[in-house]
């Protein structure tokens, strides 16, 4: 059974590559309107989780359930956009030689737009004030005119998440989102992506343990491919085995460094 107020339910996904599971077993659940943070060691399957949710990968065992008992298992990858899950890339996926305005007009849900249309203007009224409000909601009412090439490296990762944000996700995912960043975007980022919890649900996978403390609610440790510990920031810090794997894998790192 799906669990009730759930946004996107997995349950016993396995995803097996010849004999290594990047996922094992693994249950996961977000709520509507939740911001969850997702950390772990390399290779805990942290992307992969991404992976299966927006069919890029398809697991061997499992079920994965996205708002009332939609399963998305069978469906294509451009099908589970449309279902209402957006997905933001580590790496910026933005049309570096179009401007800010073009890039997120290209990204308007619509059933035809091509980009012809899209640089001679052909947008509505009502498609222009969604891009107007998107550009203040991701901080670049600035920079409209501006080619997004040459955009800042934070200022290229908003771009995309307002991107995302105009295809009407009720499910947002973000991997690795200040990576790169300056201390101050950084925050700018945690700022971001609290606001659109307000209305998205969004799981964010991250690295950097001050960024996760700024933002997090709720936080789920995976460890090869399985969930060890959940819960607000302080739990999942204190907890002995989540402290273990961490500091063991630290120590891995030093002895190969020093074997190298």
């Amino acid at each position: 059974m799906t669990e009730r107020g759930s946004i996107i339910y997995l349950e016993g996904v396995t995803v097996d590559y010849d004999g290594f599971k990047a996922l094992n077993g693994l249950n996961f659940i977000v709520s509507y309107n939740e911001l969850r943070v997702v950390i772990g060691p390399n290779g805990a399957g942290k992307t992969t989780l991404l992976d299966v949710i927006c069919g890029k990968t398809k697991p061997s065992e499992g079920r994965v359930i996205f708002g009332k008992d939609v399963d998305v298992l069978p469906l294509r990858e451009h099908e589970i956009v449309q279902l209402g899950i957006g997905r933001k890339f580590q790496a910026p996926s933005i049309y570096g030689n179009l401007t800010v305005w073009e890039n997120l007009d290209l990204s308007l849900k619509r059933e035809s737009k091509g980009v012809v249309a899209t640089l001679l203007g052909q947008s509505s009224p009502e498609e222009r004030d969604r891009i107007g409000r998107t550009l203040e909601t991701i901080g670049l009412g600035d920079c409209v005119h501006q080619r997004a090439g040459s955009l800042s490296h934070g200022q290229k990762q908003w771009l995309e998440i307002g991107m995302v944000i105009l295809q009407d996700p009720q499910l947002i995912m973000v991997d690795e989102p200040v990576a790169g960043m300056t201390d101050k975007e950084t925050e700018q980022t945690g700022l971001l992506l609290q606001s659109l919890a307000e209305k998205h649900a969004i799981i964010v996978i991250e690295h950097d343990m001050a960024f996760v403390r700024q933002i997090a609610r709720i936080v789920t440790v995976l460890h090869e491919g399985a969930v060890i510990c959940e819960g607000p920031v302080d739990k999942v810090q204190s907890d002995p085995q989540v402290q273990e794997i961490y500091l063991g894998h630290r120590t891995q790192k030093s002895a190969h460094a020093a074997a190298g």
